[in-house]
């Protein structure tokens, strides 16, 4: 019984060993700066969005509205959506 007690108290030490280096990696990301890609690529999701919007205004009055003409209002979402994404990235941006 005592050899199982103590192959108990060796798992239990491991398992808090794993945590700690967890909870010390976690540390580590949480201190380091975001990739270079990061920045450009959240500005270009807004960016890119509201060239999606302004473009469909401009061009509704066309007989074919760019930029894909059989979503019709649907571009509206689709800008939206890719400024969303953008906005989205925001709270990780360091």
């Amino acid at each position: 019984m005592s050899a199982a007690g103590k192959n108990v108290d060796k798992h239990k030490s491991s398992d808090v060993e794993k945590a700690q280096a967890r909870l010390e990696r976690q540390e580590a990301r949480k201190e380091a700066p975001n990739p270079v890609w990061f920045k450009p690529v959240m500005f270009g999701f807004m960016l890119l969005g509201l060239i999606w919007i302004v473009l469909y205004y401009v061009t509704s009055a066309m007989p074919t509205p760019l930029p894909i003409p059989t979503l019709g209002q649907g571009n509206i979402f689709v800008g939206f959506g890719l400024v969303l994404v953008g906005f989205l990235m925001t709270p990780w941006w360091k």
